[in-house]
């Protein structure tokens, strides 16, 4: 009897042993995860936010050929040949500064004489000394219309003409002169003030309640609810139209770029002032000759937003591996490379001497030997790029997840979501082989996305949900005029001179 309970103690002891040996195994790896998150979360409050490899992988140097072994010489040859390639023309500070305004300031003398003998000195030549680029600050004016009253000396006045011409003229007929009415009836603003107020706030963030401050210190006391209603006037009555036309030239086009970000607004019916809102941003290839970005606020993140947006039309969508995307029909889903790089680069390790050595850095590899191969085309047309892509970087990608396919990875780590979130989205990743006008990533939505999310750590929210639809229309114009290189102030004054429904496209013409 007591062998029986001695063996079912050992059993007892035995199953104990190995409850906690899981459970030991459970927490580590629960613990392995919490540090991965705070590394994380150190590294997006204290550390550096660049994906260039040179940095994130400190002073290791990744190979672009992974048969390179570092210990073996290779013997130095004597001569080089060097490919033919073209080079941009180096840009010189003369080349801009002659497109502006140019003040000559002339240092004479007006009676030069000789130090030496007393005798006057003659002008023998002049020569350009140096260059200043100069400021001037902002100035206000007041800008009075005048506006002068005539009156017909004839009529009313001499009966017998009257009598000639009585259906067809007034008596003491007077009239005043033609005169543009207020950009905003009641209000003393004008289209210069109003470009000003919308390209701080929009094009550099600077927030209404800053430019309230900046211009009571010059002695102008303009309310920051002022002009809060005039830029909410200027979206709805100049911007709107041109979103709408420039959402029709988007939809025709071949590739499209989507991407979002969360905005936070206070009062919104049916919702919780701390609940998160989207803004979407959409935006045609960077190979087209005109930039067209347009912000789209939504309450939600549902994929039916994007679907409505979206009607009509059957190119390329490039988007990140979110699933509401899948929801969008009749497009077809081109993957982003950069976030699939992005996950890996999350997934090296901690310890620096263990980053060369690790799966992870060997994913990064493969992904600048792809990167490398993608930027040497830049400079061809579609047809060519098409072609060349199928010759070099097809191999590599089918190279990348042949590799990725060996490994064996589980539970919650960095690693094994990167690899999941890589074949998951591998379908999408080859689309981009399709079309030589489809990029082989979502970076151009995401820099077009940026200056919103600059303006959101100044501004912090949107008070409603029209003044998010506002802010949506304006952005969408001032991101397009940056991104096609216009003189973005310039422009907004040109467009807020029209009468209200001009459709002035913020393209080079």
């Amino acid at each position: 009897m007591s062998e029986q309970n001695a063996v079912k103690n050992d059993l007892s002891i035995a199953q104990e042993i190995s409850a906690l040996r899981s459970r030991v195994a459970i927490l580590e790896e629960e613990l392995a995860f919490a540090q991965d998150q705070l590394s994380w979360l150190k590294k997006q409050i204290f550390g550096r936010r660049t994906e260039q490899a040179s940095v994130i992988m400190d002073a290791l140097q990744l190979s672009l050929f992974p048969e390179e072994q570092k210990s073996q010489v290779q013997p130095k040859p004597e001569t080089v040949t060097v490919p033919e390639h073209k080079r941009r023309t180096k840009r010189t500070h003369d080349d801009w500064m002659e497109t502006l305004a140019i003040e000559e300031v002339k240092h004479q003398e007006e009676h030069p004489v000789c130090e030496s003998c007393g005798a006057e000195m003659k002008e023998i030549g002049k020569e350009k000394t140096y260059d200043e680029l100069v400021y001037t600050p902002a100035n206000y004016h007041i800008r009075r219309h005048i506006v002068y009253t005539y009156k017909c000396p004839e009529c009313g006045e001499k009966p017998e003409n009257d009598a000639v011409h009585s259906d067809e003229i007034e008596r003491c007929n007077i009239r005043r002169a033609e005169y543009p009415k207020p950009m905003i009836p009641g209000s003393f603003c004008s289209p210069e003030l109003l470009a000003h107020i919308v390209y701080e706030k929009y094009a550099k963030a600077v927030p209404l309640h800053r430019q309230e401050k900046d211009l009571a210190s010059k002695h102008i006391p303009l309310l920051k609810a002022t002009m809060s209603n005039w830029v909410g006037a200027a979206a709805e009555k100049w911007c709107m139209p041109i979103v709408e036309e420039m959402h029709r030239m988007l939809l025709a086009g071949e590739v499209i770029h989507a991407d979002e970000t969360r905005i936070q607004v206070l009062h919104e019916e049916g919702r919780k002032a701390t609940a998160e809102s989207k803004m979407w941003v959409y935006c045609n290839g960077k190979l087209n000759d005109r930039s067209i970005v347009i912000f789209d606020y939504k309450p939600t993140r549902k994929g039916e937003n994007a679907q409505a947006f979206l009607k009509g039309f059957d190119g390329y969508l490039v988007r990140d591996g979110y699933n509401g995307y899948h929801v969008v029909k009749g497009v077809k889903h081109c993957g982003c490379m950069t976030h699939v790089r992005r996950y890996f680069v999350n997934a090296l390790p901690k310890d620096k001497s263990a980053q060369e050595r690790s799966v992870a850095a060997e994913a990064v590899r493969y992904f600048e030997r792809i990167y490398h191969e993608e930027n040497l085309l830049s400079d061809m047309t579609a047809e060519e790029r098409y072609e060349q892509r199928l010759a070099k970087v097809k191999p590599l990608l089918d190279a990348f997840f042949a590799w990725l396919e060996t490994l064996h990875v589980s539970g919650k780590s960095a690693l094994a979501k990167a690899v999941a979130y890589a074949l998951n989205e591998k379908p999408y990743l080859y689309t981009f082989l399709e079309n030589g006008n489809v990029p082989i990533d979502n970076n151009r939505a995401e820099n077009a996305i940026r200056p919103f999310a600059v303006g959101r750590k100044n501004w912090m929210h949107s008070n409603t949900a029209n003044g998010a639809k506002a802010s949506a229309a304006l952005y969408s114009i001032v991101a397009t005029a940056q991104a096609n290189g216009l003189n973005t102030e310039k422009y907004l004054t040109e467009l807020f001179s029209h009468p209200a429904g001009t459709i002035l496209l913020p393209f080079n013409t």
